[in-house]
């Protein structure tokens, strides 16, 4: 069992992967400044911290409080099309805010480090689904911040021979996804039609995308901790789905009779975006379990139970 800490756990994914950890006997602290997670979401066997990685002295008071053995860092700006408008901002939160966590004493202690990147560092590729000897060319500031990421984790691991799990995840999806600031299609298309509004697409529709559900995501990023893994993985379904697609399938699971309205195209989204998983399964033994199909049932019943919640109080 580790002492762990892991940046971003009262967020969407970063609150599911808290739970996984607790649940396998590690002991869990949490910093997060709660710009997109929530309160709610941070477990009480965790120790919870709030505040931000841009901050030098809150990272440095938390590292050595904590003294964690294994980071899970997932605090981050995620939002594409905003990292388009201020990539200074992006940047400060994903490139600096990671220096902030290299830059402690403690840091150099660590027995690993694992990084949630993301697809958006290819950019658009031919090879398709992308594996992850494919050219890295982010069409985003957003991507390129991940990208940058990478570079500054992996050269401080090779540095202080600590093992750096990079996990590329593809499009990730699943209950606790915020509709709203820098949520995920299946959260802000399943929001919409539970309301009796019609999902709005970017451009024609025919993008596609890798939807990996969240719990198969916590999976990955368990396992790589499990098996001291050092490298660059995919961590999604290697399979297509057009957003087109993705909205008549949630449309029938919410039996909404609403028709996707269009709109012009963000700049800073690839057309195709699709992940190999192959490494990960070869070297990590992980595989998606969760289909499209029963990952989107899951999370529009966990929209819906929100949505009583909310009626009910």
């Amino acid at each position: 069992m580790s002492k762990v800490l892991v940046t971003g756990g009262a967020g969407f994914i970063g609150s599911h992967v808290v739970e996984a950890l607790l649940e396998g006997g590690d002991t869990v602290a949490i910093l997060d400044d709660l710009s997109t997670g929530k309160k709610e979401w941070v477990h009480s066997k965790a120790r919870f911290f709030e505040g931000s990685i841009t901050d030098p002295k809150t990272v440095e008071r938390v590292m050595e409080e904590v003294k964690p053995e294994i980071i899970h860092h997932l605090a981050a700006h995620k939002d594409v099309r905003v990292s388009v408008n201020q990539p200074a901002h992006d940047a400060a939160v994903n490139i600096s805010g990671t220096l902030n966590l290299l830059a402690t004493p403690q840091a150099r202690e660590l027995k690993q480090i694992v990084f949630a990147s993301s697809a958006a560092v290819y950019g658009d590729t031919v090879e398709i689904p992308t594996p992850e000897t494919a050219s890295t060319k982010p069409q985003s500031p957003y991507g390129i911040s991940k990208l940058t990421g990478e570079h500054y984790l992996r050269w401080f691991g090779a540095l202080h021979k600590i093992p750096v799990a990079v996990l590329r995840f593809a499009n990730v999806y699943g209950p606790r996804q915020d509709p709203y600031g820098e949520g995920g299609v299946v959260a802000v298309f399943t929001e919409r039609l539970l309301r009796g509004k019609a999902p709005v697409i970017f451009g024609d529709g025919k993008q596609t995308r890798d939807f990996v559900f969240v719990g198969d995501v916590v999976a990955a990023m368990r396992v790589a901790t499990q098996e001291n893994s050092d490298g660059i993985f995919n961590i999604g379904t290697g399979k297509e789905t057009s957003v087109n697609e993705l909205a008549a399938q949630l449309a029938a699971i919410t039996k909404s009779a609403r028709k996707p309205t269009h709109t012009a195209l963000g700049a800073g989204d690839p057309r195709r975006s699709v992940l190999d998983p192959t490494k990960a399964r070869s070297d990590l033994g992980w595989r998606p379990t969760i289909p499209l199909a029963n990952g989107l049932e899951e999370t529009v019943a966990w929209f819906r139970s929100q949505s009583s919640q909310t009626t009910q109080n």
